[in-house]
């Protein structure tokens, strides 16, 4: 259980409103009634730009409020991350927001001839991602290469660990989404 939470809305929609930003507030809601501090970073909000090669991503300077996150990346101990699926991944904006955050010399350490090194290990995290079909489809069928891939690839690499992940399928149902906003808040107020 942690005391010291980071929650990266990742919804792409700067004017709020979807089921990922309502997931989101009952998870803020019940870790702040437990006691536990929570800082968050809204995507949508940032000003992101793209990487448009590795020169880029290995020494282009990480603007002000890239940096702001980067810090609280740093101070937390668990980050939760909340996402839709589209088309059966992460939004852009996401990836873009970790491409630009977890550079070389803050999420790793990258030297010729050697494997990475983890710099954000001691962190766990918790990835939870909503879809419009079953969750069980999304693994089995295709495999749920996406959330494998920001779990394994992104947060892994970078020396999270545990990461946990939760697929809240056909959001479009009231009665889900209810038990989904429920979850979510037993997981806030646990820390987890």
């Amino acid at each position: 259980m942690s005391s010291r939470i980071t929650l990266i809305q990742g919804h792409p929609d700067p004017a709020g409103g979807h089921f990922c930003h309502a997931l989101a507030d009952a998870y803020a809601a019940a870790a702040a009634a437990a006691g536990r501090e929570l800082r968050r970073i809204d995507v949508a909000q940032l000003p992101i730009a793209w990487l448009a090669n590795e020169q880029a991503f290995q020494s282009d300077p990480v603007s002000e409020p890239l940096l702001m996150a980067q810090e609280q990346i740093r101070w937390a101990d668990h980050v939760v991350v909340v996402h839709p699926l589209w088309f059966g991944m992460m939004p852009a904006r996401l990836k873009a927001f970790f491409e630009q955050v977890l550079r070389p010399g803050f999420s790793h350490r990258a030297e010729p001839r050697r494997f990475p090194e983890a710099l954000l290990g001691g962190r766990s995290a918790h990835v939870v991602v909503t879809m419009a079909m079953p969750a069980p489809v999304y693994r089995w069928w295709y495999g749920g290469h996406g959330t494998r891939a920001l779990r394994r690839s992104i947060l892994g690499f970078c020396g999270f660990a545990p990461v946990r992940e939760t697929r809240i399928g056909l959001v479009s149902v009231p009665a889900v989404r209810e038990r989904a906003l429920q979850r979510l808040a037993r997981l806030g107020a646990q820390g987890r």
